[in-house]
């Protein structure tokens, strides 16, 4: 089974990516493309917050892999003039880590910490106060001579990003100001990034070769800009160097990425559902013996996008496939057969 993070259509950050990324982030609002009720919002939460000369209440960005939290996350610093710290959950072992990384903010600093439902349990108690009241309480000593110190904190900004808000506990959760769900994008908003990621690249594409690669990208900025890094690479090779409609058709289907967005796991997953299970329903942990896989990376990296776009339903007794999948392989469902029968009589 190919693992995840090596899949071309995988929303999974990758850190030979990181230089890629980074020079196509946008650097404010205004040039950010989609996410437009998030982006209105904090619009709003941030300019009344610098005509009060204040620090923005402590944001959380959740929703799926690759949609654009850390690059908002750097856009709200930017649009503050704040200074932007970065962290991730499981970087921060023990409280001391946090201790050190909160007493060398500034005042209105913003902080960001990516995977926030990943901080150690000893962590998250620490980071109460430091959020509601910008303090720090420090234990000292051990047994009847310990003491506690309370060190007082500049105002800060915490920005936290997830992509399992469920798994955050709700006394991390409540102290957040400003929640934003970020959501799939639709093709046209993909189709814009990938027109100005071009033109950054230096890459010639024409409107239909943009539009075919969006239709592709699984509504996700991340995947879009990596499979325009390789179908420019065929256009290169195999074409005049241009990102034609029918160069990215080409290379798309080289690529083995179809106009759903589906790749050759995914097909291999719901045929094996549809041939060997007769449609389903099955349970997670026999899919993931089926293929050889983890079932937390069947659960979390394969079926969302699948459910989303109606192959794949979730009911008591296990996944099944949906009508939508019969058609897509041309075979017969397992209720049109039965249906079939019945009208012959």
């Amino acid at each position: 089974m190919i693992e995840a993070e090596e899949r071309i259509i995988s929303s999974e950050y990758k850190v030979e990516e990181k230089q890629f990324e980074t020079s196509l982030r946008p650097r404010f609002l205004q040039e950010y493309i989609g996410q437009n009720k998030v982006k209105e919002n904090l619009k709003i939460f941030i300019s009344a917050a610098k005509a009060r000369r204040e620090s923005l209440d402590h944001v959380l960005l959740y929703g799926p892999p690759g949609l654009g939290k850390t690059t908002l996350a750097h856009i709200i610093a930017n649009e503050l003039g704040s200074n932007l710290r970065s962290t991730s959950g499981p970087a921060i072992e023990r409280p001391g880590d946090l201790a050190a990384i909160l007493t060398n903010l500034d005042q209105h600093d913003v902080l960001f910490i990516d995977e926030v439902h990943r901080l150690n349990r000893s962590v998250e108690e620490i980071l109460y106060s430091a959020m509601e009241d910008y303090a720090l309480d420090i234990v000292v000593g051990k047994g009847p001579s310990a003491r506690s110190i309370r060190l007082e904190l500049p105002r800060f900004t915490l920005i936290g990003a997830t992509t399992r808000a469920g798994r955050l506990s709700s006394p991390l959760r409540d102290r957040f100001g400003v929640i934003s769900r970020l959501q799939y994008y639709q093709q046209q908003d993909l189709q814009t990034i990938l027109t100005r990621s071009a033109a950054i690249l230096n890459i010639e594409i024409e409107q239909a070769g943009a539009v075919e690669i969006a239709k592709r990208s699984r509504g996700t900025p991340r995947v879009a800009n990596r499979l325009l890094k390789r179908v420019r690479d065929y256009a290169q090779v195999r074409g005049n160097g241009t990102i034609s409609h029918s160069v990215a058709i080409e290379a798309l289907n080289m690529l083995e990425v179809d106009q759903y967005g589906l790749d050759a796991v995914d097909r291999k997953l719901l045929l094996m559902i549809i041939n060997k299970f007769g449609g389903g329903p099955v349970g997670l942990d026999t899919m993931a013996a089926a293929i050889s896989e983890a079932p937390e990376t069947i659960g979390e990296v394969y079926e969302p996008f699948l459910m989303q776009q109606g192959f794949l339903k979730r009911t008591p007794r296990g996944r099944m496939a949906t009508s939508f999948a019969y058609d897509y392989f041309g075979v017969e469902s397992k209720d049109n057969s039965i249906q079939k029968a019945i009208w012959e009589g």
